[in-house]
Parts: C-alpha cells; structure tokens; sequence
C-alpha cells in the first residue's frame, strides 16, 4: 500500500525501488529512486551527502546493512502517509528529469551463460561438431570487456570499424562492421569489495543489485579476431546498460532453482542450496517491433556461480564492478537475444511489419531490451530498459 496515485501496473512500486543518478534542467546528478512514473531525490529527502556524489558507488560500498536500512526508511516513507508531507516535495516528474549513467564502472566481465545460445552459436560456427565446447558445462565462460565504454541507455551507438574478412575474401579489409548485433542480458552490480575469493554463499553480500545489458556485437570483426585469444574490438566499442539498478532484496519472489546440471560441479560452484536462479522476463524490440522474449530463467549458470568463478583465481573486486549473464536464449525461435540466431546468420531474415527484412542492424535502427520479475506481492516490478540507435561509422 502507498498513499502515491501510482499508474496502473507501473512496475516501479514500493516493492521495486530502483536506484539511479538523475539530474534537473542542469542540477548536479545525485541519487534518486523510481516510484511510479516520479523520481523520490533521495539525496534531498534524507540530507546525506553519500546521495549527491552523481554516482552509486559510495553508497553501494557501505554494505548489506546500510542498503536494507535505507530501503526499509524508504519502503515506510512511501507507504505510511504520515510522511507525505515530508517526502512530497521531494517528488520530481519523471519526464522532467535526464538520467545518467547510475554507477561508475570499475572492471566489466561478460559472461556465456546460456546453454541455448552457446548450442546455437556452436551449431552455426562449427557445423558437424559437438556445438558446445568440452568445458563449456564445467565453468562459467567469459571475457573481460572494456569499462570505459559502458553507457547509459539512450547514448547513441556508433558503428565500429575494424578489420573483417568474410568467408569468400582472401584477405581482411577495413571498415565500418556489417555485421552488427545486440546481445540481450542482465546484469549484476558489485557493490561490497573484497580481496580474494569471493564464494557462492556470499553472493548477496556483495552484489548490490542487477539492471538491463545490450553487449552491442560487432560479428564480423569478432569472428576475424577472435581466435586464439577471444572477443576484442568486436566488443569494447559498447555496452549500454538500463539507467535503473533494482536492488537484489526487490528479487526475492523472483528467485527460483537453477536448472538440473547433467555434470558434477566442482565444489567452489556447487550453488544447489543457493537458489539465485532469477524468473526475469526479457522483451527484446527492434524499430518498435518485438522480435523475442528470452527467458532468463534457463541460464545453466547462475550469478552467484559466476561471480565465484570470477574471484576463485585470487582476482579482486571492487566497488562498481559489473559483470553481465551473456546473450539470453530459450529453445524457441521467439526466445533467441541476439539477430545472428533469430536471423540464423542471415540465412532467415527477421521481417519487419513496414515490410523490411533484417539480418543485422542498420544504421538508424533502434534496439530496446526491457526486463520484468515477479514481485512480492503478486504484482511484476520493471527493471527498466536499456535502448540504443545505430549511428553510421564516422
């Protein structure tokens, strides 16, 4: 219950409360929270200076304490309307307000997460092979991506350049990539550091919350590269996140069991008493039109396994860090997260209802990837969304 005339079904309820940095006709950022189709300034409704830094990060890095404290004062502010008069004013519209980047990303990881995706890539990259590769149901494969060009949803996306060779070429040409992709995905936000290894028990402890990925993909450049060494510029070039991070105590109606795993996990990933599988529905649109709805529900790894793997080695973590699932996939057709297996490599192009076909993106074309989960009290909270349109290569 609140005392706020919410929209119907708005998805930003007092059970979702997502946090990011918004700003006013040219105010300094600070934090604000989402409820309903309004922005509570939380730096300006609780006076503490942790809220008008412009960033996430100090007060992700306070810990599971301060978090739950402030989400219970908030929760309580927004539902007793014997707060009204105090929180009201503190209210913003908004479509008044210009969202920015919520977080400063410290390192950036993305994962492969989804065994459909990675049995379709197989299939379409080494035809007459087993499509996923010997380790694949053993560890969490994944890359270190480029942080400096994480963005916020709605920054432009330039076409990359590089060198590409298609099958029938003998040798690399350069220039811009004509095989540009999305990656549909979710992900995760360090907010505790830690030293060392960081084990699947102690998920909650450090990850702060999660938010909407497009890991933009460049094929044709990354199939050129990629081999010995794995995805490099046909990655880094950008990676747009939703400007909302809903905070993982928003999730716990959506926690579900992973799926049944057919190999015996090595102890460090052994999450079965764990259950950080998540029921997240993902819509993906492209012009408007949706094209798929991926469901994240069938990811083999879980987060909580990932980010174990990520430290198990020694590696550290720090404040802001982000790692993404990789591209989420279902078995159906309409379930796929990335253009290269709805259009399966361009040999079935996508059809628009203005009666054009796609195969790849085109400069112009514009990507939304929107997420949902269930919430506690029966209702669907909104993760937001993340969009980007492709601007031609310089």
């Amino acid at each position: 219950m609140t005392w706020l005339d919410l929209p119907r079904d708005t998805g930003y309820g007092v059970t979702n409360l997502p946090y990011g940095v918004f700003s006013v006709a040219g105010d300094a950022p600070r934090t604000g929270v989402a409820i309903g189709d309004r922005v509570l300034d939380v730096a300006g409704v609780t006076s503490d200076p942790v809220h008008a830094t412009g960033s996430l990060n100090a007060f992700m890095a306070q810990g599971v304490e301060a978090w739950a404290a402030l989400r219970a004062q908030l929760t309580q502010w927004l539902s007793d309307g014997a707060h009204r008069d105090r929180v009201e004013p503190h209210l913003v519209p908004r479509d008044q307000v210009t969202l920015h980047l919520p977080f400063e990303v410290a390192d950036y990881v993305d994962f492969y997460s989804s065994q459909h995706h990675a049995s379709n890539l197989g299939q379409l990259f080494r035809p007459g092979s087993p499509p996923l590769t010997p380790n694949w149901k053993h560890l969490p494969i994944g890359y270190h991506g480029r942080s400096g060009t994480v963005q916020v949803s709605g920054a432009p996306v330039v076409r990359p350049s590089g060198q590409r060779k298609a099958p029938s070429e003998d040798v690399p040409t350069f220039g811009p990539s004509r095989r540009l992709d999305i990656e549909a995905e979710i992900g995760f936000v360090v907010g505790v550091p830690a030293a060392g290894p960081v084990p699947v028990t102690d998920f909650a402890s450090h990850v702060f919350g999660v938010c909407v990925v497009n890991d933009w993909s460049a094929r044709d450049l990354q199939a050129w590269e990629y081999v010995p060494l794995g995805p490099f510029l046909g990655k880094s070039f950008a990676t747009s996140v939703s400007p909302w991070v809903v905070p993982l105590a928003a999730l716990g109606a959506a926690r579900v069991d992973p799926p049944a795993r057919d190999v015996e996990l090595l102890p460090y990933l052994d999450d079965t008493k764990e259950r950080w599988g998540l029921d997240l529905r993902l819509t993906v649109s492209l012009n408007g039109v949706e094209v798929s709805k991926p469901p994240f529900r069938q990811l083999y790894w879980t987060a909580a396994q990932q980010l174990a793997h990520l430290t198990v080695n020694g590696a550290s973590l720090r404040t802001g860090d982000l790692f993404a699932s990789g591209t989420v996939s279902g078995e159906g057709h309409d379930e796929r997260g990335s253009l290269i297996e709805l259009a399966w490599n361009g040999e079935c192009p996508i059809s628009l209802p203005d009666g054009s076909t796609r195969t790849f993106l085109e400069d112009g074309d514009t990507v939304t990837i929107s997420a949902t989960a269930p919430a506690v009290d029966g209702s669907r909270l909104t993760l937001g969304e993340v969009t980007g349109r492709i601007e031609p290569a310089p």
